[in-house]
């Protein structure tokens, strides 16, 4: 069975920065395309960023240059460091693995940032 835990979130004041991870247990983390999402309240959930099995990444424009996807294929283990935060920024912010075609299949549970002076 494949688990998504995510971590690292927290309160931070605007300007400040947070690194968030998301171990994986089960599976081949290797083997897939991973990526984060964050939902605000009220709002639908968002992509943020992906990157590929080769470690390529890709954002959602309004964060790229500010935030930075990366992997650990050795420790199994999705990061996500967010820097120059902002309360636009704060939300649940959600790990997933890809299928082949790129539909995210499985989600983490969840951590909560919280951007407030």
């Amino acid at each position: 069975q494949v688990q998504l835990v995510e971590s690292g979130g927290g309160l931070v004041q605007p300007g400040g920065s947070l690194k968030l991870s998301c171990l994986v247990s089960g599976g081949i983390f290797a083997d897939y395309s991973m990526g984060w999402y964050r939902q605000a309240p009220g709002k639908r959930r968002e992509f943020i960023a992906g990157i590929s099995i080769g470690g390529s990444p890709f954002y959602k424009p309004s964060v790229k240059g500010l935030f930075n996807i990366s992997r650990d294929n050795a420790t199994n283990t999705l990061y996500l460091q967010m820097d120059s935060l902002t309360p636009e920024d704060t939300a649940v912010y959600y790990c997933e693995r890809e299928t082949l075609g790129g539909t995210p299949e499985l989600w983490g549970q969840g951590t909560q940032v919280t951007v407030s002076s």
